[in-house]
């Protein structure tokens, strides 16, 4: 076996990045970088190499097939109306793929176990076996079409429409983000045209490209939504809010693929930043507002960019959450149980196969996990327990403020309150109270709770955007440390639902 056999082999690195189609050109990369393009080591010189190898930080390795990953996604536009056609062909061949693949399963079970011949043994010899093969027939055939048609498409569009490329529809742009969320992981491993790049637009929906200057607000949406999230029908929206009370502050929107890990966004959020200072070095200060998810990543954008020094980070002035899972979200929690218990069924634990098909950025969500050190090291798409989540604490300098909501209409102290929270988050993973080293050290005169709001309306509440606006126009210049945490109930008996 040759060194650079041997070295991939002992390679540290995701199950996701194995199976990424952009890995084999990122291994020719390495290759260039770490052996002689004209050379294979001789045998006398084997154990030198080896110590070479060994002396590779196998860190800076991850993160640079971390970069190459997103490299790739930077040249890439928004998702047009032949990439939404040809992205849904593909992903119409992988479901049925995958259902396949399921059904095979119990199949397999039903047949197997009452013989009380499920094991590795008769598994194996069942792929072997004339009905294992059908199943691999269908799955190659639908692969094959599937591939065929998506190629077709992929022509048509770079060759026939490619200078009348239509954008995509509201409606159809709000239901790409939602199918991202769910599976963007497996979009971006398979290169499907419809995995979102990361973005940012203008208020008036358009990429950003023109030059920036002076104070900026950057929003960041949350799971399976949009940029044009934050909209509202009444015009009223939180940016238009910033806008008007801030007229020489520019309010631009962040646009990503919230079914990727966390982590890997916040990566990338942390290089786009630096790009936008990069190319405008008139930007005085960047406030980052995100909501649910977004403001993990906005986070995570903050750990890296402190951990690498990077010039965007200095300009950081202000970082507002809007029911963020700090500490991790309940129904993902109760998802991932609820599917060990299936798992463990029998003749039903085939259909456990389902949930790993979610996104790798929902299982993040389990406990908040926006380090890559919480899921790298692990086989399969999962995170580390939440004993054993690596901490990520705020950077120093950045004045933070966490906002929560509550169904329930008045302040009532009660650990169902808690736990049930906004009806996705609990108050205390959204206000980043924990009892363990993870966490946030928010002065409690920067969180406010806001009862009856559920966890979407946060984005459009009218006392949460006053709330934000009144942060955002302080800028720190008030001693909010020294005030108690902020109680905000409705003005009407009507519980906004």
């Amino acid at each position: 076996m040759s060194s650079q056999n041997l070295f991939y082999n002992n390679r540290v690195s995701d199950s996701s990045a194995q199976n990424d189609s952009s890995y084999t050109r990122n291994r020719h990369e390495l290759d260039a970088h770490f052996f002689s393009a004209d050379s294979v080591p001789r045998h006398g010189d084997l154990y030198e190499q080896i110590d070479q190898l060994e002396a590779i930080d196998m860190d800076e390795l991850v993160k640079l097939l971390a970069d190459a990953e997103d490299n790739e996604e930077t040249t890439k536009t928004p998702v047009s109306l032949a990439d939404f056609f040809e992205g849904l062909a593909q992903l119409a061949t992988m479901g049925v793929i995958e259902v396949t693949e399921i059904v095979e399963s119990i199949h397999r079970e039903v047949i197997l176990r009452p013989l009380g011949r499920f094991n590795d043994k008769h598994l194996n010899k069942w792929q072997r076996g004339f009905t294992g093969r059908t199943y691999g027939t269908i799955r190659h055939i639908m692969l094959m079409v599937g591939n065929n048609l998506a190629s077709v498409l992929r022509i048509y569009k770079n060759f026939i429409v490619q200078k009348t490329a239509q954008p995509l529809p509201d409606s159809l742009k709000k239901l790409v983000n939602v199918i991202n969320g769910v599976m963007g992981d497996h979009l971006v491993n398979n290169q499907n045209a419809l995995a979102i790049p990361m973005m940012l637009y203008t208020k008036d929906g358009k990429p950003q490209n023109e030059r920036l200057s002076g104070r900026i607000v950057i929003l960041c949406h949350g799971l399976c939504m949009s940029h044009l999230s934050w909209q509202s029908q009444e015009g009223n929206d939180l940016g238009e809010a910033i806008h008007i009370s801030q007229p020489d502050t520019t309010v631009l929107y962040l646009d990503y693929n919230t079914g990727r890990r966390i982590s890997r966004s916040g990566r990338k959020f942390s290089q786009l930043l630096q790009d936008v200072i990069d190319n405008n070095p008139n930007i005085t200060q960047i406030d980052l507002v995100g909501h649910s998810m977004g403001g993990l990543v906005a986070r995570s954008a903050l750990f890296y960019g402190e951990q690498e020094r990077l010039d965007w980070i200095k300009r950081v002035g202000n970082l507002i959450t809007l029911g963020s899972p700090h500490h991790g979200a309940v129904l993902e929690r109760i998802g991932n149980y609820v599917q060990d218990i299936i798992a463990k069924l029998p003749f039903a634990g085939s259909l456990a196969k389902l949930g790993d098909m979610r996104s790798a950025g929902i299982i993040d969500l389990r406990h908040g996990s926006i380090r890559d050190a919480d899921w790298k090291a692990l086989e399969g798409r999962s995170v580390l327990p939440q004993d054993f989540r690596h901490p990520a604490r705020l950077p120093s300098g950045i004045k933070t403020y966490f906002v929560a909501s509550a169904l329930i209409e008045t302040h009532y102290e009660s650990k169902m309150t808690d736990l049930l929270g906004d009806s996705l988050v609990s108050v205390a993973s959204a206000l980043g109270e924990d009892d363990a080293e993870h966490a946030l050290f928010v002065p409690d005169g920067h969180k406010a709770v806001f009862y009856g709001v559920n966890h979407l309306n946060l984005i459009y509440s009218r006392r949460v955007r006053e709330q934000v606006v009144e942060w955002l126009l302080d800028n720190g210049l008030s001693d909010y440390a020294g005030r108690p945490r902020i109680h905000s109930y409705p003005r009407s008996l009507a519980v906004a639902m």
